[in-house]
């Protein structure tokens, strides 16, 4: 099974016709019928029904069209890497959490961007369980997240920084006075967190909705992290957000801090990526650029 039949097999299936097919590979029809029979005598099945008038797949054809996609993508993929070991070329989809991808990504695409111009990135904002399912299923070629490693074997990981969380509240909320808030006074206190399967939801989930007795009284979700910041400094409640993502609030005072007593007070992120595979040449150069910036404690 030749990488040039199974390109010739994929134009024959799209055309259905052995004239057009010709014509699109540039090949005398002989040469067309030729490699199609080539190709079935080595599978050992008939993957065209020549019967009647018009050219048809048979159910082995219908099958292996789907494969020789793949192979031939792979095979491309393959070449695009070795040639590109110097000078990485192509594409390269990323994944992350929306307050990834506006405070800490920026700097380190523009640093990669420097060294590998030649490498076109695509950024593609999404929740953890998103930005994941689109590494396995190849939308994406890595993935940052909050929160734990994956564990599945089909991806690799890498740990970067950590992200200091707070707890804020709208200015002049009575949590914020005290010198310290222990958890147990959260408790009944109103706060707005983000849809389940965001990532900052999953950090409320862990570090305040599943606390043992009386929890934080939730009276919003928000998808959007802007509306979430904007309703608590408008008085509805208080939140927990990674510190970089309400920074600036914090600085001209729309925002006030509590100062809750949780001994831990950062969240994990890592960068994911598909452990098997061809990868795009871009990756491993991606990865020590994120190693660098990122690697390392972060304010």
């Amino acid at each position: 099974m030749q990488l040039r039949q199974l390109n010739t097999f994929r134009t024959v299936a799209e055309t259905l016709n052995i004239t057009r097919a010709a014509e699109r590979l540039n090949y005398a029809q002989s040469s067309v019928t030729e490699q199609i029979q080539s190709l079935e005598a080595d599978i050992g099945v008939a993957l065209f029904d020549r019967t009647g008038r018009r050219l048809r797949l048979t159910a082995a054809g219908n099958r292996l069209v789907d494969y020789a996609e793949r192979m031939l993508a792979l095979a491309e993929e393959a070449r695009a890497v070795v040639a590109g070991m110097d000078d990485p070329v192509g594409e390269l989809a990323i994944g992350a959490p929306e307050t990834l991808c506006v405070y800490r990504l920026p700097a380190l695409l523009t640093r990669f961007r420097e060294t590998h111009a030649n490498v076109r990135v695509l950024l593609r904002p999404g929740n953890r369980s998103e930005s994941r399912n689109g590494v396995r299923e190849g939308t994406l070629d890595l993935c940052f997240t909050f929160g734990p490693p994956p564990t599945e074997p089909e991806f690799e990981s890498m740990a970067l920084a950590p992200e200091p969380v707070v707890v804020v509240a709208p200015p002049g909320h009575p949590l914020t006075k005290p010198a310290q808030v222990r958890t147990e006074e959260l408790a009944g206190v109103n706060f707005l967190v983000t849809e389940q399967g965001c990532s900052y939801r999953r950090m409320y989930d862990e570090m305040l909705g599943s606390s043992q007795g009386p929890r934080p009284r939730i009276v919003a979700e928000l998808a959007s992290i802007g509306a979430l910041r904007t309703c608590v400094a408008e008085g509805m409640g208080c939140a927990l957000l990674p510190r970089i993502a309400v920074a600036a609030d914090l600085a001209r005072g729309a925002l006030e801090t509590v100062p809750w007593m949780n001994a831990h007070h950062e969240t994990d992120v890592h960068v994911t990526w598909r452990r098997d595979g061809v990868p795009p040449s871009g990756l491993r150069p991606f990865l020590d650029t994120t190693r660098e910036l990122l690697g390392s404690p972060v304010g």
